[in-house]
């Protein structure tokens, strides 16, 4: 069956509780140009173009929400009935800096494909003979097009209803969960392992059941261990849905995880890599991460430390006094919790001695820290 007869089996015309009016619109967001190139009709370029507008406004409304002191539209219509005055200003527990970095993580290119592999709804692009033959659905850039396409598509078929384009933006992104979990995301360092290579893993998925042979090991493929050899791991198996193989690189193993999804299948093959990685001392350390600290770049180099979960989100402090002149002196903390530090800086502009500071910050960070 070709991946164009798959639409409406695999991909659901409800995202979350937002039910499609138009379900021409949800499938014109799977169909890339290199199909309608081939058959005709609409692809979702322009749904890209209109979901990464869309996905921008609603992550903005996501972050005032949770960081700002904005009333909600429950408070906004309290206060038109009580006739209450709108006299309020509005303030945020993150500077500008801090929220644009946020901003940037949760609607970077990989930060859009991994929540396309967790959905698991690639396989239903709708894709031109070239593009199938290259398994494109495997590159990141084609995920992150779908996932702005679909948001594209939420836009016009809702008629721009903010409300209903912010819930399916947060069902689809969960950025809660991106912003803090417990849990180690084993996909994200495998993907950021491959990366600093020039490359990116390559995943195949197995059902139990396609194959009467599905359980026989391939060579030089590593395999998740379920409790013992024999039959112990042989239930386990069958209950079991999935198989994730996944190929960081040729001159290591594959590696193969089970689940009862293809998520969990790919967590676990991730996570059977990475450990293999760490075994073989083939992590980067925290030094292989910045090429050369600079003060322009310090920030921004933090920011690095903070997404390859070496540090915690950085703190800053700003402090305004004037000299005998009346001239601004600006007095600038940095600190990261698990440092016994406090890097401070003053200086005439507040742009420059955050940089400063943050440059101060990592340069400690990176001569201090200790490998776990």
């Amino acid at each position: 069956m070709e991946k164009k007869d798959l639409f409406g089996t695999l991909v659901p015309q409800q995202i979350g509780n937002y039910k499609f009016k138009n379900e021409a619109l949800l499938k014109q967001a799977f169909t890339r140009r290199s199909y309608t190139e081939e058959n005709g009709g609409e692809n979702n370029e322009v749904l890209e173009f209109i979901g990464d507008k869309a996905l921008d406004i609603a992550v903005v409304r996501y972050l005032v929400r949770k960081y700002g002191n904005a009333p909600t539209k429950d408070d906004l219509n309290k206060m038109q009935r009580t006739g209450e005055k709108y006299d309020y200003e509005f303030s945020s527990s993150l500077d500008e800096g801090e929220l644009t970095i946020i901003k940037q993580r949760l609607v970077q290119k990989d930060t859009l494909a991994r929540r396309i592999d967790e959905l698991s709804i690639a396989d239903c692009l709708i894709m031109g003979k070239g593009d199938v033959l290259n398994n494109r659905e495997q590159d990141k850039s084609v995920k992150e097009d779908l996932f702005e396409a679909i948001i594209g598509a939420v836009a016009i078929d809702s008629n721009w209803d903010f409300e209903k384009i912010q819930e399916v933006v947060e069902v689809m992104l969960n950025p809660d969960s991106i912003l803090a979990t417990d849990e180690t995301d084993y996909v994200r360092l495998i993907y950021e392992w491959d990366e600093s290579y020039g490359n990116e893993p390559w995943f195949q998925y197995k059902e139990h059941g396609e194959s009467s042979t599905w359980w026989n090991r391939l060579e030089n493929t590593i395999y998740q261990s379920c409790n013992v050899l024999g039959s112990e791991e042989q239930r386990y198996l069958s209950n079991t849905t999935r198989t994730c193989f996944v190929k960081i690189a040729t001159d290591i193993p594959a590696f193969a995880g089970f689940g009862y999804s293809k998520n969990e299948a790919r967590r676990n093959a991730c996570k059977l890599a990475y450990e293999y990685l760490e075994s073989h001392n083939m992590l980067f350390t925290i030094r292989d991460e910045i090429d050369e600290p600079t003060v322009e770049m310090a920030i921004n180099q933090l920011e690095i430390l903070v997404r390859r979960d070496y540090i915690a989100m950085p703190e800053f402090e700003y402090r305004e006094e004037h000299d005998a002149d009346g001239n601004p002196i600006w007095y600038v903390t940095c600190k990261v919790e698990g440092f016994d530090f406090i890097a401070s800086i003053n200086s005439s502009s507040k742009k420059k001695a955050k940089k400063q500071v943050a440059f101060e910050m990592l340069n400690y960070i990176l001569e201090n820290y200790k490998e776990d």
